[in-house]
């Protein structure tokens, strides 16, 4: 099967990613899954801003890959490793927005106690430490971050986001982004108003945020 609706949808998002600044053209990948036994999952070292359908590729749940011709992410460990820990998971984003990444080098947290929105879709970001790209300690400590939550802030290296849709993981990671904005904008400014924790336990039981 080539499932070409599916893959037509997983470069529409990358390209997206790209074209609202979060990621380089040769940067972050995205992973879809199909069903329990399949993945598609985007190549590595193609222009991420002109990505073709016919250019995404099809992998099993054991990491075979069934588009041979093409050269996969070099993360496709960690996205695999993700969905054999969460079942919920359908699609997994992995990019390197600037003000995001910032904090991810910085060691400072992003405030999503900031806006509504942010604590309801974001949940509560999950640091994981630094480990070398493309490597086994990275799929491992990054999968294991997301049994704690549903956006990375990865040291030194960039974020993720999961959801049940491309949609979904798609806006939590533009939303981390925003509050990463956010964040600086009102350290600079000297001046904030968060969320009290009363109103912020209503939007997580709303939201069945785990705190």
């Amino acid at each position: 099967m080539t499932y070409l609706e599916e893959r037509k949808e997983l470069a529409y998002f990358m390209q997206r990613l790209y074209a609202q600044g979060l990621t380089t053209c040769s940067g972050g990948n995205i992973s879809f899954k199909i069903n329990e036994h399949t993945i598609l999952i985007t190549p590595s070292q193609l222009d991420k801003a002109r990505l073709k359908t016919e250019q995404i590729g099809i992998i099993t749940i054991e990491g075979e890959n069934l588009t041979p011709e093409l050269k996969l992410s070099m993360e496709t460990q960690m996205h695999l490793s993700i969905y054999k820990k969460r079942q919920d998971v359908k699609a997994v984003i992995h990019a390197h927005p600037v003000f995001a990444t910032s904090f991810a080098v910085s060691g400072k947290k992003i405030n999503i106690n900031l806006t509504g929105e942010a604590r309801a879709i974001v949940g509560i970001p999950v640091w994981t430490p630094y480990a070398l790209m493309g490597s086994k300690k990275l799929a491992a400590v990054v999968s294991d971050g997301t049994l704690k939550g549903n956006a990375i802030i990865m040291e030194n290296h960039g974020v993720l986001t999961v959801g049940e849709t491309l949609l979904q993981a798609f806006d939590r990671l533009e939303i981390l982004e925003y509050s990463a904005k956010i964040t600086l904008i009102t350290d600079f400014i000297g001046s904030k108003k968060e969320i009290s924790s009363e109103e912020l336990n209503k939007i997580d039981k709303l939201f069945s945020i785990k705190p």
